[in-house]
């Protein structure tokens, strides 16, 4: 009898010292979620405060004398063209990756704003149930798609000109990244009772009408299928828009697109992205489009078609992208590739794709890592090329 409690101590014991030898299992991607609401909820809850006292400013609150369209379309300038030095009056001439600061920006900086304000009031609203933020949210909702004096026509037909080349380009439809989250921002809001229905129909009619041309426009076409980032964020964009629309037939279509298009062909065998490490910004770059395609696996994914967990035949996978890129989001310094050659210092901030990563695949390193970086970025371009950064009404 003593043998045989001695040897169940000495199990015990073996046991004991796994446990001390060993790191705590990872957390599963609930206690991940509730994780990110704790350490979140301070910063939310000031922003709200921060969007209660903003007044509505449109597309029509300012304009530019090199702008094509009217008073109420968006419009902006092609950030690497710049004023030709052998002739300072003609066409601007292009330099990849340096961004020209005299570009007018006042419509960017709006919609900015605007999800911005819609982000912040719709993740308090999911934290604290309070109405009062609806209905604030609900005032620049109606000035933005509803208001015929201060609406945004749905179209980008004048994004992204080059003064004396375009009025407008296909890649301008880039900018509207940043109505994702006043689209999400509605999906969360609209069963409030302050959401009124002549409302909740002025918003999704004008997503309707914006994916609409996305999808049959030449500027839309043409972004669709660009190779890079581009139609990435077309993909996202346009995936963003009809889950708010319930629009299933474009949702099952972009799945198809993810699939067949978007993943085979812009991710290399070893989980990066070739086309953007071509580019002279590839760290930034890559960021971005890793936190693209990820969105897309979290906006499209279903229990019957989970892009989650997708692989190609020759083994793309969303997964395989994010272990690829993860090191060198938590030790910089492992970089491979020459600096980009403008906002270096300002990568990586608290990027999506860490945190519905290990929230997808009970990653505590990754969640720890979000958890560590800027959450409250300052840096212009950063914001610009960060269209998610209220993960709360997404999780």
């Amino acid at each position: 009898m003593k043998r045989i409690i001695t040897y169940a101590l000495l199990v015990l014991l073996c046991f004991a010292g796994t446990a001390f030898a060993y790191p705590k299992p990872n957390l599963k991607g609930p206690d991940l979620k509730k994780q990110a609401e704790v350490l979140l909820k301070k910063q939310v809850l000031a922003e709200a405060a921060w969007a209660m006292q903003q007044k509505p400013i449109t597309v029509t609150a300012s304009s530019s004398p090199r702008s094509a369209g009217g008073k109420h379309d968006f419009f902006s300038e092609a950030d690497y063209f710049w004023p030709d030095p052998k002739n300072p009056d003609g066409p601007y001439i292009n330099r990849d990756g340096l961004t020209n600061p005299d570009n007018f920006l006042a419509h960017r900086k709006a919609m900015v704003r605007f999800s911005k304000i819609i982000g912040a009031l719709a993740s308090a609203y999911k934290i604290t149930g309070d109405e009062k933020y609806v209905k604030q949210a609900v005032k620049h909702f109606q000035a933005w798609f509803i208001n015929s004096e201060t609406l945004m026509n749905p179209n980008l037909l004048f994004a992204q000109a080059v003064k004396g080349k375009f009025t407008g380009r296909n890649y301008g439809i880039i900018d509207t990244i940043h109505l994702m989250e006043v689209a999400q921002g509605a999906l969360v809001m609209e069963k409030a009772k302050a959401f009124d229905q002549r409302t909740n129909k002025g918003v999704k009619k004008w997503f309707a009408d914006y994916t609409l041309w996305l999808n049959t426009s030449k500027p839309g076409i043409q972004e669709k299928t660009v190779k890079n980032n581009h139609a990435t964020c077309w993909a996202m964009q346009v995936a963003s828009f009809a889950k708010l629309c319930g629009d299933e037939s474009m949702l099952d279509s972009l799945r198809t697109s993810y699939k067949t298009i978007l993943l085979p062909n812009q991710m290399g065998d070893d989980g990066s992205f070739p086309l953007e490490m071509a580019r002279t910004k590839p760290y930034g770059y890559s960021i971005f489009n890793l936190d693209a395609m990820t969105m897309l696996c979290q906006i499209l994914s279903t229990p019957k078609d989970n892009l989650w967990d997708f692989e190609t035949a020759d083994g793309k996978s969303i997964k395989k992208g994010l272990t690829y890129l993860y090191p060198f989001i938590a030790d910089k310094s492992k970089w491979t590739l020459k600096p980009d050659v403008m906002y270096w210092e300002n990568w990586p901030v608290a990027q999506p794709f860490l945190l519905f990563g290990a929230v997808q695949y009970n990653q505590a390193n990754w969640y720890q890592t979000w958890a560590k970086l800027d959450h409250q970025p300052q840096v212009e371009e950063v914001i610009r090329n960060l269209p998610i950064r209220n993960p709360l009404i997404w999780l």
